[in-house]
């Protein structure tokens, strides 16, 4: 069990980052300053540095945050009870409303890098945790035969690294690498609707931004072919 030194350490620690959430909210990612986290909950800087020591360690403690709570919205939308096509739609649906409902940590997430930081080995695993729920999805499609088989693309190239194939449904004789390729597609291009709704980017263009997302992440799962 924790000590009453640990737990106070750890409190403090908590709220330090979500004094921080707050900042991304006023100034940005690449303006955030221990010092204005420091004023913001009565402290000393020197007093908050002995909790999170730099800029870079605080920034890498608000990405695992927001990857991780992005990554349990995903595994709350999953419902394996669903046909493989419903199930990644429900997914890029919840991995949606969480954008809308922190557009801030999805601007930390997927926006422009903060000029010099460099996110560390640290946020990896917590990065994964929503794309392994679509991968998920896939890997059960597949066991299930219930992956449609698609003609390989003309002219692909093996590109897919061998560390992502675990997180992309593991190993089974329908996950190729044109397959996984396929996923890769689809996944980038979800969330790259949700960025492109939340950055301004579909204003006067889609007059109704749910609707329209659904339809095209559901034409996503065909291009898997998790529309069989």
């Amino acid at each position: 069990m924790s000590t009453a030194r640990e737990r106070a350490r750890e409190a403090l620690t908590a709220d330090i980052v979500d004094a921080a959430r707050g900042q991304l909210a006023e100034v940005g990612a690449a303006a955030l300053s221990l010092r204005a986290v420091a004023r913001e909950l009565g402290l000393a800087s020197s007093a908050v540095y002995r909790y999170v020591p730099s800029r870079d360690d605080l920034l890498t403690r608000l990405l695992v945050a927001a990857y991780e709570s992005l990554g349990a919205a995903a595994e709350e939308a999953d419902d394996a009870a669903l046909a493989p096509r419903d199930r990644w739609v429900a997914v890029c649906r919840g991995v949606r409303a969480w954008g809308l409902e922190h557009p801030h940590e999805w601007a930390l997430l997927y926006g422009s890098p903060v000029p010099g930081y460099a996110a560390p080995q640290d946020t990896v695993a917590a990065a994964g945790r929503s794309a392994a729920v679509f991968g998920g999805v896939l890997g059960d499609a597949a066991r299930s035969g219930r992956l449609a088989e698609r003609p390989p693309a003309p002219g692909r190239v093996d590109v897919v690294g061998e560390d992502v194939r675990p997180v992309l449904g593991g190993e089974h004789p329908a996950l190729d690498d044109d397959v996984r390729a396929r996923a890769v597609l689809a996944w980038s291009s979800a969330l790259g609707l949700v960025s492109f709704e939340l950055f301004g980017q579909l204003v006067g263009v889609v007059t109704d931004p749910e609707a329209f997302f659904t339809e095209q992440v559901g034409r996503l799962a065909d291009v898997v072919g998790l529309g069989a």
